[in-house]
């Protein structure tokens, strides 16, 4: 990245999609490492994006249906900057990057490729999830990469609300009737395997030092997160070993096809088709 390009991005606005567009048009300049890292990211909240979006008219309660489309849309938005600006790796679009790749071409992590289960097992993911983003987010907003830095400023203030969210959904449901702890537990206990990933350190961090954030280094304050939240609601936490996953994100679960196809089905059987 030039730095003329980087003096004009700030944190008020490179969120946007259509912001990080016109920086790309603009000129700016963004490495393979960098496009691949902005990949992940990207790819994380589309795919949990997609799952969540599900619920929309199946959740426990009306709001609930809002409130996790809404979720939705804030991780679409994210995926949207973060898709646009690798694309300007290679000259792709961000509907190129989420309609027109194969599975093995996506980034993401075993745990939001996972199906949604019931509402005790998407709450876990989500809290998980979140949990970690949050961690995320709040470290690369000192990015020496100013797009990544200014994108990661706007979507905390939202990630701290789908933290919040999930957090008290574990405590409404470690705390409440018998067969809900339960359902909350089994959730956690079935996500719980892909945890290890989400904190593995590869080369491709190595290389991008003062860009990325060291996954390792959110464990923690992670692990500290959870811990009070678990006590609070009466959980434990699972003792099950980490799933067989690929820490370069270049293998997926075997869910991800299956999303995909339902993902992208209506851009490939009408290429080039607006409304």
């Amino acid at each position: 990245m030039s730095g003329e390009s980087a003096t004009r991005i700030t944190p008020g606005n490179a969120y946007r999609p259509e912001d990080v567009a016109a920086q790309v048009a603009e000129g700016v300049e963004v490495s393979e490492d960098v496009a691949e890292y902005a990949l992940r990211l990207g790819d994380d909240a589309l795919i949990l994006a997609q799952r969540l979006g599900w619920w929309i008219s199946r959740a426990p309660e009306l709001e609930e249906d809002v409130a996790l489309a809404n979720i939705a849309l804030d991780l679409i938005g994210h995926a949207r900057s973060f898709l646009t600006y690798a694309g300007a790796a290679w000259g792709k679009s961000e509907d190129d990057l989420a309609y027109w790749r194969g599975e093995n071409e996506f980034r993401s992590s075993y745990l939001v490729e996972q199906p949604n289960g019931d509402f005790g097992k998407t709450i876990a993911r989500q809290l998980v999830f979140s949990a970690f983003q949050h961690e995320l987010y709040s470290r690369l907003v000192d990015s020496a990469d100013a797009t990544l830095a200014a994108i990661a400023a706007k979507a905390l203030k939202e990630v701290d609300y789908h933290r919040d969210h999930a957090t008290q959904w574990t405590l409404r449901l470690g705390d409440g009737t018998e067969e809900s702890k339960r359902r909350m537990a089994a959730g956690l206990v079935s996500v719980w395997p892909y945890v290890d990933q989400l904190f593995q350190d590869d080369d491709l961090v190595g290389r991008l030092e003062g860009v990325a954030v060291r996954p390792s280094e959110l464990r923690a304050p992670f692990d500290a997160y959870l811990a009070g939240v678990f006590a609070e609601a009466g959980l434990e936490l699972p003792d099950i070993p980490p799933a067989m996953t690929d820490k370069s994100r270049h293998k997926h679960s075997e869910h991800l096809g299956y999303l995909l196809a339902e993902m992208q089905v209506l851009a490939r059987e009408h290429p080039g088709a607006t409304w």
